[in-house]
């Protein structure tokens, strides 16, 4: 008798799908990863938690400040907070939709796991739908953690039923989908495109007629003595004109915020609809992409791998690679290695040793593309807005308001130094992997090692976080005292950002790592990130109390020499203290550390 041959669909219906496999793959190791955190360090532990409640605690106390400080204005609180509701969703929604396009295009064509799956007898849709929904996940979460604390200040301030908290996080998981969306599939479109003269001249030509839309939008409307004796409501009009482009009811954002705000106040009815709204565009454009893009997918993967550059279609680019295949013979321009060995060797100020060392860390800075462009944008977000202080400095007529900028400005460098010296200055020690006795055999040694890495990035962020406070300085219109102030502070605080990032990352190593995201995600990364943010607190908030022209709205701005010197030094002392103790720790280990 011949023996029945299995249908190979029941075969494959019969089990759980691929895509479930991956789900719960995922799944579990996450769970290992949750039970794993008993074995680690019960500091560690507590540092996270605490940091972790006092982020929540602090921020929800702010917004709940906030929101019943606008709230109390006559006649004009509810609308003022509507307008803010409304702004603030629309950036979010434009700052998800930049990190889910950076996330997917990572996870699709930069990872391993993605180079792995591809090589399995698993359909290229399933990849797409598995990246799709981790991306998502990896954008999305910090825009959970973030916005939570104001929801449940809206909430409170506006004291809403308790149906309104549940609502809300199914608001926020629909809200998250359309971003996610988007991001993908533009990771998709350029990954395809990229590479054509066509595409990319497009590409830079709708940039910079967006920027120019947005400056031309976004101008400053002074207002007159004439419209101020206008009517109150027509004033508040013109001043928020610059805020209706987050009412444009296609945006969604605009069903986020109506949503939540017609809950708020009881119209259930309102919600309902603009809920449903978002719950069909998520539904349809997330089930487009999951059930269409595979294909896209695939051909965008072999594309990314097969190209030699991006712009080997110019003909610049053509002459050049021809000019490098025709020899020595050939005018061929001297190499970059040769120009920045050239540049570091100017005045012979520098030993060839040392200018070995610092030009292997400056190429390997430029050859990783996250590092720079991360740090290009987190300080050219922070240009703009110092940029446009200009706008508004004729309303800050009073000392305190300029003083409270300019200590707010600092700050606001200070968090931007420290989030980038944890993300890769603390690592740059551990980067040096198993390969590390090489430089530990080497005349040079790994303490001049570790000492030439804190002078390089102190002097390199200095550059950028000086700068950056003298130019909010000069915004603010501030005097030559002032300005010396804040750039000797600032100057100060770069200099421990760093020693804590180098100290640390020399006494909490990981040489079995290679990429820097799982450095930082260690007991190192976690404590050089949190003691970074304490000491900025403490340091702002101390030369703001001791501040020579005085902290408080009824004080006039002279200056007093005496309590400038005594908070000076105090400062200068804390800075000392709090860098030299790691910086110093890291180099015993290191000295000590057997190869």
């Amino acid at each position: 008798m011949n023996a029945a041959v299995p249908n190979p669909a029941a075969l494959v219906f019969a089990g759980p799908t691929p895509f479930r496999l991956l789900l719960r793959i995922a799944a579990i190791s996450s769970w290992r990863r949750l039970l794993a955190l008993r074995e680690q360090s019960w500091f560690l532990l507590a540092v996270i938690g605490t940091f972790l409640v006092g982020y929540l605690g602090l921020a929800f106390g702010l917004f709940y400040g906030g929101l019943r400080f606008i709230s109390k204005f006559p006649g004009l609180g509810g609308l003022l907070v509507e307008r803010l509701l409304f702004v603030l969703f629309a950036f979010l929604f434009g700052l998800l939709l930049i990190s889910n396009l950076v996330i997917s295009y990572t996870n699709l064509f930069k990872n391993r796991e993605t180079t792995f799956l591809l090589s399995l007898p698993v359909p290229t849709q399933t990849i797409f739908q598995w990246k799709f929904v981790e991306s998502t996940l990896l954008a999305s979460w910090a825009f959970v953690f973030l916005i939570a604390p104001l929801l449940c200040a809206y909430g409170l301030v506006n004291h809403v039923a308790w149906h309104f908290y549940p609502l809300v996080l199914v608001l926020l998981a629909l809200f998250i989908v359309l971003p996610g969306v988007c991001g993908a599939w533009a990771s998709v479109t350029l990954a395809r495109f990229l590479d054509r003269k066509g595409f990319q001249v497009l590409l830079v030509t709708g940039l910079v007629a967006l920027v120019a839309l947005m400056i031309f939008q976004f101008r400053p409307q002074p207002v007159t003595d004439e419209d101020l004796d206008a009517r109150v409501l027509a004033v508040i009009d013109r001043l928020l004109e610059n805020t209706r482009f987050a009412n444009f009811p296609f945006l969604p954002s605009y069903w986020m915020s109506a949503s939540v705000q017609n809950w708020s106040e009881g119209a259930l009815g309102a919600a309902t609809f603009f809920a449903l709204v978002m719950l069909s565009h998520a539904l349809f454009f997330g089930q487009l992409i999951c059930q269409r893009l595979g294909p896209a997918f695939y051909e965008a993967s072999n594309r990314v791998n097969s190209r030699g550059g991006l712009f080997e279609r110019w003909g610049w680019f053509q002459a050049r690679a021809a000019r490098q295949i025709a020899g020595p013979h050939s005018r061929l321009p001297l190499p970059r290695s040769d120009w920045l060995d050239t540049l570091l060797g100017c005045g012979g100020v520098l030993a060839p040793d040392t200018r070995a060392l610092v030009a292997k860390d400056m190429r390997m800075f430029w050859r990783d593309t996250t590092q720079w462009a991360q740090t290009a944008m987190l300080f050219g977000l922070l240009g703009v807005y110092i940029i446009n202080l200009r706008h508004f400095t004729r309303q800050l007529d009073s000392p305190f308001w300029l003083s409270l900028v300019s200590f707010l400005n600092m700050g606001a460098c200070a968090l931007n130094l420290a989030t980038l010296t944890t993300r890769f200055v603390f690592p740059q020690f551990s980067l040096e992997g198993r390969r590390v006795w090489l430089v530990g055999l080497a005349p040079i040694g790994l303490v001049r090692v570790v000492w030439l890495k804190f002078w390089l990035a102190s002097f390199a962020t200095l550059a950028v976080t000086l700068g950056l406070v003298l130019l909010s300085c000069t915004m603010l219109g501030l005097d030559a005292v002032h300005t010396a102030f804040f750039g000797g502070s600032v100057t100060v605080m770069t200099f421990t950002l760093n020693a804590i990032a180098v100290g640390l990352g020399a006494l909490y190593p990981n040489f079995r790592e290679t990429n820097p995201n799982k450095i930082v995600s260690g007991f190192g990364g976690t404590f050089c990130l949190v003691l970074s943010f304490v000491y900025i607190l403490v340091g702002v908030v101390l030369l703001a109390v001791s501040s020579p022209w005085g902290w408080k709205p009824d004080m006039t701005g002279e200056f007093a020499p005496a309590k400038a010197v005594s908070s000076w030094v105090i400062f200068v002392l804390l800075s000392y203290l709090a860098g030299w103790l790691p910086l110093r720790l890291g180099l015993r280990k290191v000295a000590t550390t057997e190869l």
